[in-house]
């Protein structure tokens, strides 16, 4: 019997409609055995996410030790939601316990991770599976890193024998019983783990979206959807904000070989975008697969003559960010130039002291840092196979008036990242599209 992880997202179990809709797709197929839910996210725009009324709840807690207020307007929220859906379950009790873990652990991460608790618990009473709950089964060190080895041995474990049941994503536990969390969106990772370790078939991530679209739709008008990805154009796409799905969840299911498939739980009639191991051989013929971005980014820009003579220059200009703790994310360079792009979430305050350690460093003849930057990211194995991708993508940019600030290219030709100044990024973006679609 073939198996399918199903994993849903916020939108998914946002009320009791929702979960109806869910669970539906879970019955249409035997197949779909291990079912991993998120916290119940927004119903309609101005609503707000169990997770940040949580997030709330604890912030109160720290301010005067009561949160009560604040916990009755989510005990509200489930209950509805139960209620709603007529569950056989002591959903007040079950409440209460939550509630009272709250008061006993006082950290931000178990009151985080009781919106996904308490959906897999309504999960599934819903569907008849059992509930297993994800403290079990993933695991952290009490230091808080996650546990690969470990988590997969628990899971093994814990599932041999079960078959159907549904796991709250987004946490785990270390050996103390204390609870750890993935970041924001971690459920994704869940849902990978799960399907790596029960050696599933194919892992479903069910969402509101019909899959991923080669261009982000603000930007965009009615961008055209992407069928099939590599688990490396998900990578780059997703690390440049492509937000479908949680860039770390690829690593699971990649070692196992398991496809993904992100559907919309509203449209499931759309087969959405097949995640796979290697691209087929009739995507070649597609030179770009997806355009996506970020904005708040800054430039180091290093000059000195004959830096390329000077052995261990670019080391020693790392070593100064990494004295300030500040990760980077390209380093394009030149013969007597070299470029350094940071987020500004990493620099911001500590520009001239970086900037004067620099000139310590390594004595350049010029340096300065140039904020407002905002990078793009073209990605598609075809751009391997097509002669005069880059040329093309810059003859657009030029012709958009929109000036390149920086532009790296990796060795596996897969990808090509432009810097532009943060006032042409949406400008640059439909450019980029416009010239391959």
């Amino acid at each position: 019997m073939k198996i399918k992880v199903a994993k849903f997202g916020g939108t998914s179990m946002a009320d009791a409609q929702a979960i109806v809709r869910s669970a539906d797709i879970v019955k249409a197929e035997p197949a779909r055995r291990y079912v991993v839910v998120s916290a119940p996210g927004k119903r309609y725009s101005q609503d707000v996410k169990v997770t940040d009324m949580l997030y709330e709840c604890f912030h109160m807690s720290e301010m005067d030790g009561n949160f009560d207020p604040a916990f009755e307007k989510i005990k509200e929220r489930f209950a509805g939601i139960a209620a709603d859906l007529g569950l056989d379950m002591d959903m007040d009790a079950c409440l209460e316990e939550v509630k009272a873990g709250m008061y006993k652990y006082r950290s931000t991460e178990y009151f985080a991770s009781r919106g996904e608790y308490l959906s897999g618990r309504i999960m599934a009473a819903h569907l008849g599976f059992e509930f297993v709950d994800a403290a079990e089964v993933i695991v952290f060190t009490s230091g808080g890193e996650f546990d690969a080895a470990a988590t997969k041995a628990a899971l093994k474990k814990r599932l041999a024998g079960v078959k159907y049941a549904v796991v709250p994503g987004f946490y785990g536990a270390d050996e103390s019983g204390l609870i750890h969390t993935f970041s924001r969106g971690g459920s994704d990772i869940t849902g990978a783990l799960i399907a790596e370790a029960v050696g599933a078939d194919l892992y479903e991530n069910w969402t509101d979206v019909n899959g991923f679209l080669t261009a982000d739709p603000r930007i965009v008008d009615h961008p055209a959807g992407i069928q099939q990805l590599s688990y490396r154009e998900l990578r780059e796409l997703a690390y440049m904000g492509a937000n479908v799905l949680h860039p770390e969840s690829i690593f699971p299911v990649r070692a196992g070989g398991i496809p993904i498939n992100i559907r919309n739980t509203f449209e499931p009639e759309n087969k959405g975008t097949m995640i796979v191991p290697e691209i087929d051989e009739s995507r070649k013929g597609n030179t770009i697969t997806g355009i996506a971005g970020k904005k708040g980014y800054s430039i180091i820009y290093i000059e000195k003559s004959m830096m390329n003579s000077e052995i261990g220059f670019a080391r020693k200009v790392l070593s100064v960010l990494e004295y300030y703790n500040i990760g980077f994310e390209h380093m394009p360079s030149g013969i007597d130039t070299l470029s350094i792009v940071v987020a500004d979430s990493e620099i911001a305050g500590r520009e001239s002291v970086v900037m004067e350690r620099i000139q310590k460093t390594v004595a350049p003849d010029h340096a300065e840092i140039k904020n407002g930057i905002s990078l793009i990211a073209t990605v598609g194995h075809g751009m391997s196979f097509k002669p005069g991708t880059a040329a093309k993508l810059c003859g657009a940019l030029a012709v958009a008036g929109v000036n390149i600030r920086m532009i790296d290219q990796g060795s596996s030709e897969m990808n090509i990242i432009v810097g532009v100044a943060t006032e042409d990024y949406e400008k640059a973006v439909r450019a980029i599209y416009h010239a391959f679609e």
